[in-house]
């Protein structure tokens, strides 16, 4: 496959420069916990303006044109970030499907500013998120398929909040899946939301996926949660995102909790 002819390949200088987006972007880092443990696994880095304007001042000069430069240049900011804050554990990535124009193409970027900052590939998770409607499921599989065979971790982010549909899980075989904040939130109240959550577990069982609560704000929902089976967790409740920072499991007093 071949670029648009609007379309060239960035080297990681291009990416950093924010040249091809008119602007310079900055990463936010937030905890990934793993409850029964009380360790952290990991880091979602997470997009933000040159003065740390949050995403949706970003997201607001992104369209069809800088889609793909955006989707790259995200990749390579995280990577180097988290390696000057010496990141040694799982860093996510969001990665827009509709802006990967070829996987194999993206892939040697994410390798080549990997090799560049001394990152460990095997440590890198992309997630896609669920709530942008993709306009080639086939070409999504792809994506996937061409990530998890170089080693990458693959993921389906926001998932309950869009476009997916349980079907979506056998298709694309991703090893993590992230529950949305819609049905985190108070889910102890409601029978509806703990229904859909265990029908979610139970086919993920079925495939070898791992689920991921996102945006745990209490410690009912952490609970609840937790007793349906869910090791995995993100969320306010444990730190908020913080720029150019990891936050670290000193400084979360649940994580220093007892294990009972």
């Amino acid at each position: 496959m071949e670029f648009p002819d609007r379309i060239k390949q960035q080297s990681c200088m291009d990416c950093l420069s924010g040249q091809a987006l008119g602007f310079d972007i900055r990463m936010a880092f937030q905890p990934i916990i793993n409850w029964q443990s009380r360790q952290i696994v990991g880091y979602e880095a997470l997009v933000r303006g040159p003065n740390g304007e949050g995403a949706g001042w970003v997201f607001e000069r992104i369209n069809d044109q800088n889609k793909y430069f955006f989707d790259q240049s995200c990749r390579v900011k995280a990577i180097e970030t988290a390696a000057k804050l010496g990141l040694d554990k799982m860093l996510s990535i969001n990665f827009m499907p509709n802006a990967v124009y070829n996987p194999e193409t993206c892939i040697r970027a994410t390798i080549e500013a990997a090799d560049m900052f001394g990152f460990d590939i095997h440590k890198i998770m992309f997630e896609v998120t669920e709530t942008e409607q993709i306009v080639d499921r086939v070409k999504l599989m792809r994506i996937f398929d061409s990530y998890a065979k170089r080693g990458f971790i693959t993921a389906i982010d926001d998932f309950g909040a869009g476009y997916a549909d349980l079907s979506w899980l056998d298709a694309l075989k991703p090893q993590v899946l992230k529950l949305d904040m819609a049905l985190i939130r108070d889910i102890e109240q409601f029978p509806a939301k703990q229904k859909v959550v265990q029908d979610i577990l139970q086919l993920c069982l079925e495939v070898n996926t791992q689920v991921l609560a996102e945006g745990v704000e209490t410690r009912a929902e952490l609970d609840y949660l937790a007793a349906m089976g869910i090791r995995f967790f993100q969320g306010y409740y444990f730190a908020k995102p913080q720029l150019e920072y990891l936050a670290t499991a000193a400084t979360m007093l649940c994580l220093n909790e007892p294990i009972e």
